[in-house]
């Protein structure tokens, strides 16, 4: 597991930062610097509240900005629904369970799947195309969580030209959106 501290620090660095996260920066500065050095400092710099707002603004307000990885292959359709089961079908069969409130696409549970257990890189590997949407809209507003995911795609297979593809798809497209009884 050769990228188990930086897919680590990463599930830390994408959750919500609230006090538990300020207090855990100087484990993961110590852990994984040369990783995430550029980050901390940019969030650093910013404080805890205005990091809050823009965690808010960049993940919870904007779709292209979303850290549930099936969201950008399943859309709020009822296949969603069947991805998120197969998730946890696969957590599970590797020995893993997740807190109820947890939902198994959430980009910093699969994180911290990746540095707990050898098939995370293939599952990290298996959304690369969503990653790569996230990491260009991250990009484009200038959040400084681009650079977290640049390390989490650093850390993973180039992509690969079929993935490109989709996330150019994916990009232009949408979400999928389900049609029932003739609306969208």
């Amino acid at each position: 597991m050769k990228y188990a501290v930086i897919w680590q620090a990463a599930a830390h660095l994408l959750a919500y930062p609230d006090e538990r996260y300020w207090r855990r920066l100087p484990l993961i500065r110590s852990a994984a610097e040369p990783h995430y050095g550029a980050f901390l400092t940019r969030i650093e710099a910013m404080g805890p509240g205005e990091l809050a707002a823009h965690y808010v603004e960049t993940f919870d307000m904007k779709r292209r900005g979303c850290l549930y990885l099936t969201y950008y292959t399943d859309g709020d359709t009822r296949r969603r629904g069947a991805s998120l089961a197969a998730l946890k079908s696969r957590y599970r069969a590797a020995g893993w369970e997740l807190l109820d409130d947890e939902l198994p696409d959430f980009l910093p549970v699969v994180l911290e799947f990746a540095a707990l257990d050898a098939s995370g890189a293939e599952l990290l590997t298996e959304h690369r195309a969503a990653l790569e949407l996230l990491l260009s809209a991250l990009r484009a507003s200038g959040s400084p969580y681009a650079l977290v995911i640049e390390t989490v795609c650093g850390a993973l297979p180039p992509i690969t030209a079929e993935q490109r593809v989709a996330a150019a798809r994916m990009a232009g497209d949408g979400p999928p959106v389900e049609k029932v009884g003739g609306y969208s």
